[in-house]
């Protein structure tokens, strides 16, 4: 049940410790609700007072004429649990409570947020806060909050902003203000006593009038409840950028597995929002140019990026910034080049990036036509439009703009360096995008494609989520009782029942089994050793591959239990591993790990010894489909090593997809009873994909 519309949408509001001060955090509230037009009944609450205003003050909450949807909460905050109380037992719906001097003060103010909470939930009361700025409502006129945000202008818009911070959400909002951006809705969620940032923002983006949710989070407790945001949010094509802080992997420094040490919070967060479609920002700025660009463009229908601009050196910043984020600025038909001839003075370029020179201030038409021209391309897909200064001529040009807005089909962003005032006010006036910098242009171009492309994903992969989705529970899986590692038999019995690819083993407990073993196997063959307490065995030099005969088996035998005795006297050793030789062209990790925020995570990357320098990974939420194995491979930075250097052939991107897959549907299907696995390496080459080693932990 996420029913927040008595804190977002109420049509009563009690002000508990109401004050005629109106420069007091008790005081505001009251003071907002008359000055904006708030037009639900508004009752304040202190004893102090007979009258605040024209309205009548009343000495509790027992004295309340009617039950309210919404209590502000602003007192000290001992006496808020017995506010609470009090507001349940007068059917009160929902509450907002301002005071501090709780979970973030310490284990004493911890134990009285418990307090309050259990008082709400006791009450039947939905809890926003402790601790937290309120909310406002613009389209209702819902100023519950003290925040100075709502000193100024607070016109309702397209975008809904919710945040985990009071102060800093403040100067986000304040930003977005002054680019003119209308938050529809401005949230702080505060401590999170019960409503949560994830809750409020559903209950935003289910608004018919938000178009763009934007959230700045700096801790995430409900990974599933993000996820199921995430797809309501594509589901009804509404963008979701985020702007998370904490980017520490310090918690994952004593992982057993290669996965495990390179799961940090932050790593795993990046990759599952990518998977389901969340914009990510790197600060404020970035967040609002992206959510400008939403805000006013159509979705591009593909990658293709045209560049137009005054300014030739402008156009390469821009093109060079295109190429750091692996966009495709296109070159132009022939058709396009030709009618950018007949335009474009000779001195100016008709490759793209266009440059159409500083002529078009004589001629505005040129501009006109040269954007016309560009965006009619088949290659091009979405446009920016660079200019500077320009103070002259800035009606005309917001006439040119306003004009193409009308007439072209495809999206595109206007770049006015050094901007005059008037220009930004009235492009924006018109739901033209407009932002202050080539880079900037550049990454919410960006943005617009990456969550094109994301949306257009989900809605093909629909079909294969359900089909997963219903295999992932699979057949019953007999992990052994004991925590720690699993025997690499077990763990590889339990993995090719689940149909993941697996080089050929045996298990032998001394030379001569070792000998018959690898006579099953067929020469050449690899020994490696089996220990629960060793579970990197190259370090303890307990591997040696390539052996052709019997001789060289139990010769390794020998070695490599020696040196495992050597490198850990207190080992349990359980003989070794004998396995087939396999070879492959690029060597790659897959591994699991049970992430306390999102569950169980799938990992792929360039693999070897090297994986945790390097550190070229990618993580999702399992299960993943083929196709979404593919799209992970896709975001390796080294990607081009699979497509085959320096003679070796392409990997088989069929089977390493099936493999991540396969692995990914293990892991659901383990549930908590897995801690982590890795499969390192996987060798991948032109015939398929074959996991060579693998460690699995079990909680």
């Amino acid at each position: 049940m996420n029913d927040l519309s008595s804190l977002l949408s109420p049509r009563s509001i009690a002000i508990l410790g109401a004050s005629s001060d109106f420069r007091k955090v008790n005081g505001r509230p009251l003071k907002y609700l008359l000055e904006k037009g708030y037009t639900g009944s508004i009752y304040p609450v202190n004893p102090k007072y007979s009258k605040l205003g024209a309205l009548d003050c009343y000495p509790s909450v027992a004295a309340l004429p009617e039950p309210v949807d919404l209590a502000i909460v602003a007192v000290p905050a001992r006496f808020v649990a017995a506010a609470l109380d009090d507001l349940g037992r007068n059917g009160a719906k929902a509450a907002i409570v301002f005071s501090s001097g709780f979970a973030e003060t310490g284990p004493a103010g911890r134990a009285l947020e418990q307090q309050v909470v259990a008082a709400a939930r006791v009450a039947g009361l939905r809890l926003c806060g402790p601790n937290c700025l309120g909310l406002i409502n613009a389209f209702e006129r819902v100023i519950a909050t003290f925040g100075q945000f709502a000193d100024g202008d607070t016109a309702p818009g397209p975008v809904g902003f919710v945040t985990q911070s009071g102060a800093f959400g403040t100067a986000i909002a304040a930003l977005a203000r002054q680019r003119a951006l209308g938050l529809g809705y401005f949230v702080n969620t505060g401590n999170e006593g019960d409503v949560t940032f994830v809750q409020v923002m559903r209950e935003v983006l289910a608004d018919s009038r938000i178009r763009v949710g934007a959230g700045y989070i700096e801790g995430l407790r409900e990974g599933a409840g993000l996820i199921e945001l995430a797809d309501a949010a594509l589901a009804s094509g509404k963008p979701l950028v985020l702007a998370k802080v904490g980017r520490s992997e310090a918690g994952a420094r004593a992982a057993a597995s290669h996965t495990g040490a390179l799961a940090g919070a932050d790593a795993v967060f990046d990759g599952v929002i990518r998977q389901h479609g969340i914009v990510r920002a790197r600060n404020e700025e970035h967040m609002l140019d992206m959510v400008e660009a939403f805000a006013c463009c159509a979705l591009p229908q593909g990658n293709g990026l045209a560049i137009i601009t005054q300014s030739g050196g402008a156009g390469v910043l821009m093109a060079d910034r295109a190429e750091e984020l692996e966009l495709s600025v296109p070159m132009l038909g022939e058709t396009t080049r030709q009618a950018l001839q007949q335009v474009i003075p000779e001195f100016g370029a008709c490759d793209n990036p266009v440059d159409i020179t500083g002529q078009f201030v004589a001629e505005p038409g040129l501009l006109r036509e040269s954007v016309r021209i560009v965006l009619s391309d088949p290659q091009v897909h979405i446009g920016i439009v660079w200019l500077q200064l320009m103070d002259a001529y800035v009606d005309s040009l917001v006439m040119i703009f306003e004009e193409l807005k009308s007439q072209v089909s495809k999206p595109f962003i206007v770049c006015w360096v050094a901007a005059p005032e008037k220009a930004l006010r009235e492009l924006r006036a018109r739901g033209i995008a407009v932002l202050r910098g080539a880079e900037p242009a550049v990454d919410a171009a960006a943005a617009l494609m990456r969550y094109a492309e994301a949306r257009r994903n989900w809605c093909v992969d629909q079909d294969a989520r359900i089909r997963l989705g219903e295999g992932a529970g699979g057949g019953e899986l007999v992990f052994p009782a004991t925590r720690g590692p699993v025997s690499t038999a077990l763990a590889a019995r339990l993995l090719q029942a689940s149909g993941v690819t697996l080089a050929k083993s045996e298990h032998a407990r001394n030379a001569d089994a070792a000998v018959a073993c690898a006579e099953r196997l067929g020469y050449p063959v690899a020994l490696k050793i089996e220990s629960p307490d060793i579970v990197h065995k190259t370090e303890a030099k307990g591997v040696r591959l390539d052996l052709r005969d019997a001789a060289a088996v139990k010769a390794a035998f020998a070695d490599i239990t020696a040196n495992a005795k050597r490198c850990q006297p207190d080992a349990a050793i359980d003989g070794v591993i004998v396995q087939a030789m396999i070879h492959g062209d690029v060597e790659l990790v897959v591994g699991l790990k049970h992430d306390p925020v999102f569950g169980m995570v799938i990992m792929v990357g360039l693999g070897g010894i090297y994986v945790e320098v390097l550190k070229d990974v990618v993580f999702r939420k399992a299960p993943v489909t083929e196709a979404q194995a593919g799209r992970m491979l896709e975001d390796l930075k080294s990607r081009a090593i699979l497509d085959g250097v320096r003679g070796s052939p392409a990997v088989d991107r069929v089977a390493l997809t099936r493999l991540i897959s396969a692995v990914s549907l293990f892991g659901v299907a383990a549930g908590e009873r897995l801690q982590e696995l890795d499969l390192n390496p996987v060798l991948a080459g032109g015939a398929g994909a074959t996991a060579v080693d693998w460690l699995m932990v079990c909680n």
